[in-house]
């Protein structure tokens, strides 16, 4: 496949794109900062350099041209409530039409356990519009026609990869960076995720196996 990541300088893209390039697929690491680069080279991937934030539809689709798949790990990381929503609601989106237009079907988000309408994060909190665009968003791609699939990991961790995770866990719990890269890597090879929610944590079941075991 070729495929764009988008975000991909993010530390779970920076550990997904070598596990990309080492199944056989061309990445498209989609950066803003060109000081970036170099590391983006590292892992196998190419660095494609492009602000998602001000992106109009002509450049999205530009962008999305050719590929086979978009993986989405962006995220404005917080603290500015109209960059959250313009990025990880508005950019998102725009993604997401842009893909369905030039015929990139298979979409992976990388979302959060919790995501939902109900999310029940007040609106008094600084969480509060990341949790609204991700809600947002994550139901924006369950009505487009694309290939789609929701990964929803739990709280992130720096822990090393065990390669097994729970699709199964009540929210609360915790899972690697490593594992979350493995389960997007994975996902793309299991057309059992395909529209599909997955939320998950660290466990005991193989990820092609709890991949597998998805109806």
């Amino acid at each position: 496949m070729d495929i764009a990541v988008i975000g991909g300088h993010g530390k779970v893209a920076l550990l997904a794109e070598p596990l990309l390039a080492q199944a056989g697929h061309t990445v498209h690491a989609v950066i803003r900062n060109p000081e970036q680069q170099a590391e983006v080279e590292a892992t196998g991937a190419q660095p494609v350099l492009a602000d998602i934030a001000t992106l109009d539809a002509g450049g999205w689709e530009d962008l999305l041209r050719d590929k086979d798949a978009v993986i989405w790990a962006a995220g404005a990381g917080g603290g500015n409530p109209q960059r959250t929503y313009g990025v990880d609601r508005d950019a998102a989106i725009a993604s997401m039409d842009a893909a369905g237009r030039v015929g990139a079907r298979r979409y992976v988000m990388v979302s959060y356990f919790g995501a939902r309408p109900d999310h029940g994060v007040a609106a008094d909190s600084s969480f509060f519009p990341y949790a609204e665009a991700k809600a947002a968003a994550d139901q924006h791609l369950r009505g487009t026609e694309l290939d789609w699939t929701i990964l929803a990991p739990s709280r992130l961790t720096l822990e090393e990869p065990t390669g097994r995770i729970d699709t199964e866990a009540s929210e609360g719990g915790q899972v690697s960076r490593a594992n979350v890269a493995r389960v997007i890597a994975a996902s793309l090879e299991h057309s059992q995720t395909i529209g599909q929610f997955i939320a998950f944590n660290d466990g005991e079941t193989e990820i092609d196996q709890a991949l597998d075991a998805l109806s």
